[in-house]
């Protein structure tokens, strides 16, 4: 199994930047896929951006695309979630998760194995 930890959330104002963490431990960090998700309140779980093992490959919602960009530094054993012009409607809880059984980014949910605690961003207008 792999252990999860996000870090980097808090309150910013609506046009700012803030750039989520995820260090990752117990399992070989460059031998599976990563992905960011979200959940605002009273809505499902959505998808936001996902890395190929080897950090070449990025896959975006449509929500995000333009604004947030997902990285990996397989030496730090951590993936990066750069967010910009933050608007309100981003206010979530973000999660990090890994996908041990694919080489390239998805954005399936139910396809990740292990997830972290999430961190909160909350961006006010």
């Amino acid at each position: 199994q792999v252990q999860l930890v996000e870090s980097g959330g808090g309150l910013v104002q609506a046009g700012g930047s803030l750039r989520l963490s995820c260090a990752a431990s117990g399992r070989t960090f460059s031998s599976y896929a990563m992905g960011w998700f979200r959940q605002a309140p009273g809505k499902e779980r959505e998808f936001v951006a996902a890395v190929s093992l080897n950090g070449y490959r990025t896959y975006y919602a449509d929500s995000v695309k333009g604004r947030f960009t997902i990285s990996r530094d397989n030496a730090k054993n951590t993936v990066y979630l750069q967010m910009d012009s933050l608007k309100p409607e981003d206010t979530a809880v973000y999660y990090c998760a890994a996908n041990f059984g694919a080489v390239q980014p998805v954005s399936r949910e139910r396809l990740y194995n292990s997830w972290g605690q999430g961190t909160q961003v909350t961006v006010s207008s």
